[in-house]
């Protein structure tokens, strides 16, 4: 039997997320204070403590939401015969997962330093490579080399996009990036 889902907590949640994406936009995370967070969301502090210890915890379970929602967006690319049509579907799915989630990496990423959010997307994104590249040979280059190479130029490609996406189209980006890769890549 399943448990029942508590609309209330989920509630909750969401409106706390929502407040601290907020600040963020305006305030760096270490300066943001918890009471700061429960008047954005109109909440007394106990109903915040009885969900999060403090605000790095909710700062933690927010990242970890939109870690399992980007996981599930990369799991749905399917192309494997060929490792050019791979990258750039991973590409392709991890900007359409930046536009669909803008406003959370933005407050993020906009007046914060704080690499949290960045070491989740390299996690992510390492993992699906290796998981791929399992499946391929790489030569007598070791599979963490290869895949640390291919991370690093689609999180820098999707940073850049993600700060300044009024300055160059996704479909450019992706374009660009098929030029870019070699048919015959690991």
């Amino acid at each position: 039997m399943s448990e029942k889902i508590d609309l209330r907590i989920i509630k909750t949640k969401k409106n706390l997320y929502n407040s601290i994406l907020n600040i963020m936009r305006d305030k760096p995370f270490e300066e943001i204070k918890v009471s700061d967070i429960c008047e954005n969301a109109l909440i007394n502090r106990s109903t915040f403590y009885a969900h999060f210890n403090d605000k790095y915890e909710l700062l933690y379970c927010l990242i970890s939401d939109l870690k399992e929602g980007l996981t599930n967006v990369l799991n749905k690319n399917e192309c494997s015969e060929n490792q050019k049509e791979y990258y750039m579907k991973m590409i392709e799915l991890f900007l359409n997962h930046i536009d669909e989630n803008i406003d959370t990496y933005s407050a993020i990423i906009k007046n914060n330093k704080n690499s949290i959010l960045m070491d989740m997307i390299y996690d992510t994104l390492l993992n699906d490579i290796k998981s791929n590249l399992k499946q391929s040979n790489t030569g007598n280059i070791p599979i963490d080399f290869v895949s640390r190479f291919y991370v690093s130029a689609v999180i820098n490609v999707g940073i850049d996009y993600l700060r300044n996406p009024k300055n160059i189209s996704k479909e450019k980006v992706i374009d660009y990036l098929n030029q870019l890769l070699p048919d015959n890549i690991y």
